[in-house]
């Protein structure tokens, strides 16, 4: 059993003594630990994690949580934030705000900075002037595969690939005061969720169809319909009204919202998708840096855990909306060949304009197309398949049927390994 395994494996364990190592270690100053020191290997056992930092002064990391309590959407951060704490044996604490108490997600860049977090999901594609590079590869997600699992895999590993071979994207987290963690993950494709099945030409033209950003707003209008900018916390109300007929937007955030009982009718294309929004995961660099390097290495060799989470969450998310969906007699399904040839023709303007426009241009975009084909490759010779689409998932899944360990490792080894800390 690899550590990698074994993290994962103890996580929820962890997750239930958490509060006891945070609140034993609060008391100790953060400011103490020692930069420097010696390291373990990639493969170290949590016995010599723990034997390593004997020596090491308690630390404690403030982070928050974009949701309550031990809610599906947030375990990503909780369960590494345990496993992480367990590793440490418990001289790594974590104090742990609920629902983004401290920072909305645009502020969170911000609180790191300001001290208020020391690590934090930072949403760089919000402000596209401070982050052109990180924007330009969040615009490239139209390039993703969308189905249901090999999607969504592969969606979450090629970002992360082309951030860490793209120089421009780490120095501006670096020009932040921010040390790059994780700088691509997603929860789920980009959804239509509609009162009514909206799937053709005809079916969307002249709708109004709330959608978050300027480039998901342009392929709202590839489709004919009309976006309208609506609070993700106005989406029930407008849709209930009909303000809206449809709302785009992830599967988990749409259960989240609670749009799925009154717009049981979802359109995810795997072939011609939307721009997705992605969060990074980041820390204070001058806490990194202040960290003795066991510290560093175990918040890296960790982050396996945090990606597991955050892959559960999309397949509970998945799971929830599927049920929804059945249960109020909707439908799931991909776009007619008009809307998908539509929006499979915008996507082309939107890279065409990101290759003359954006930082790197046609190389970083060539990039892309290349490593969204190689993963969604990787993934399928990994042996994951979509054994079934969005409609028939909640039926389908279990923890079993889709074991992410083999996606994880691979994505460690590929990526992440040649950016560990030593």
């Amino acid at each position: 059993m690899t550590s990698r395994t074994l993290a994962r494996g103890t996580a929820a364990v962890a997750a239930a003594t958490a509060g006891v190592l945070m609140l034993a270690s609060c008391a100790q100053s953060a400011g103490d630990a020692q930069s420097g020191g010696a390291g373990v290997d990639q493969d170290a056992s949590m016995e010599d994690y723990r034997a390593a930092f004997e020596d090491v002064d308690p630390i404690v990391l403030h982070v928050q949580s974009p949701s309550a309590k031990g809610a599906s959407g947030g375990q990503h951060i909780e369960n590494y934030a345990a496993a992480v704490s367990e590793w440490s044996g418990g001289k790594i604490a974590f104090d742990i705000v609920y629902s983004n108490g401290v920072a909305a997600p645009t502020d969170a860049d911000n609180a790191i900075r300001d001290g208020r977090l020391d690590i934090a999901q930072v949403m760089a594609p919000y402000e596209p002037k401070e982050y052109p590079a990180t924007a330009a590869l969040n615009t490239a997600s139209v390039l993703s595969d969308n189905s249901v699992i090999v999607g969504s895999l592969s969606s979450n590993a090629w970002p992360v690939d082309v951030a860490f071979g793209t120089p421009e994207i780490a120095a501006e987290f670096e020009d932040h005061g921010l040390k790059m963690m994780l700088p691509s993950f997603n929860s789920g494709s980009i959804a239509l969720i509609c009162s009514q099945q909206r799937a053709t030409l005809n079916e969307l033209k002249g709708q109004s169809i709330a959608s978050g950003s300027a480039t998901l707003g342009g392929q709202v209008s590839a489709l004919g319909a009309n976006p309208v900018s609506i609070g993700y916390t106005e989406y029930f109300e407008s849709l209930q009204r009909g303000v809206a007929a449809c709302a785009a937007t992830t599967l988990t955030a749409g259960m989240i919202a609670g749009i799925m009982d009154i717009a049981p009718n979802a359109v995810i294309d795997a072939e011609s998708g939307f721009a997705n929004t992605s969060g990074a995961l980041a820390m204070s660099a001058s806490k990194w840096d202040s960290l003795p390097l066991v510290a560093q290495q175990l918040l890296w060799d960790r982050l396996d855990v945090f990606v597991e989470g955050s892959l559960n969450k999309i397949w509970e998310g998945t799971v929830a909306a599927s049920a929804t969906i059945a249960e109020r007699g909707g439908t799931a399904g991909g776009f007619a060949d008009d809307a998908r040839a539509a929006l499979r023709a915008q996507n082309e303007v939107i890279l065409a304009d990101l290759e003359q426009n954006g930082p790197g241009g046609a190389a970083f975009v060539e990039r892309s197309r290349q490593a969204a084909e190689q993963w969604k490759s990787t993934v399928t010779g990994l042996g994951y398949e979509n054994t079934v689409d969005y409609a028939g998932f909640a039926q389908w899944y279990s923890p079993e049927k889709l074991d992410v360990t083999a996606f994880v490792d691979t994505l460690f080894d590929e990526v992440l390994f040649e950016h560990r800390p030593s």
